[in-house]
């Protein structure tokens, strides 16, 4: 005699319905999840790029503003010409003044191991500027750049709005103890650079 089984998704003998067979996952939540991280990493990239243009720009303006030493002496031996210290300057659109300070520790602090740098910053633009401590990093005398660390030092630069004209000073402090050799002020995250010595 030959056995029978019934055929699929039938009752079985003795067994019951057969388990439901498992959905089809789908794959929506990677396609969500890889276009995320495509626009994250496009704004990384443009950041990186914004940055290297803006260094290439400020070198270059650093070359162009400063004259050959042989064209400056030729314009001072010719008759008539006017001495270059009676010639006005132009002024820069951001002028950053630079001192050290000493740390004077907040109660977001943790520990004393901060160096702070007294910073003033002029906007002589006809247009207003956006000041903001995470616009400024400290560079040591070593070479290494130290980013502002927020709310460590009391007198914290503020965030605030330039008029033309306007000016406005600060703490940048950045985390451990260093020498301060320059602070870069950067208009905006990506924006131009502006560097001054720390006297």
């Amino acid at each position: 005699m030959s056995q029978q089984f019934p055929p699929p998704g039938q009752p079985q003998p003795g067994y019951g319905y057969p388990p439901p067979p498992q959905p089809k996952k789908s794959s929506a939540g990677k396609i969500v999840g890889f276009s995320c991280l495509g626009i994250v990493g496009l704004v990384v990239l443009l950041g990186i790029v914004g940055a290297v243009f803006g260094s290439a720009s400020n070198d270059k303006a650093a070359k162009e503003s400063t004259p050959p030493a042989a064209a400056t002496s030729e314009s001072a031996k010719a008759p008539g010409a006017v001495p270059s210290s009676a010639a006005p300057e132009k002024k820069a659109a951001v002028d950053v003044v630079a001192k050290k300070a000493d740390f004077k520790k907040s109660v977001l602090a943790q520990g004393d191991e901060y160096t702070s740098v007294s910073v003033t910053i002029t906007n002589n633009s006809s247009k207003p500027i956006n000041v903001n401590p995470l616009y400024f990093a400290i560079t040591d005398t070593n070479g290494t750049k130290h980013m502002a660390e927020l709310g460590a030092d009391e007198n914290q630069m503020p965030t605030v709005e330039l008029a033309p004209g306007e000016n406005v000073t600060g703490a940048i402090t950045g985390k451990g103890a260093f020498t301060a050799k320059t602070v870069t002020y950067t208009d905006g995250l990506i924006g131009k650079a502006v560097r001054a010595d720390v006297s």
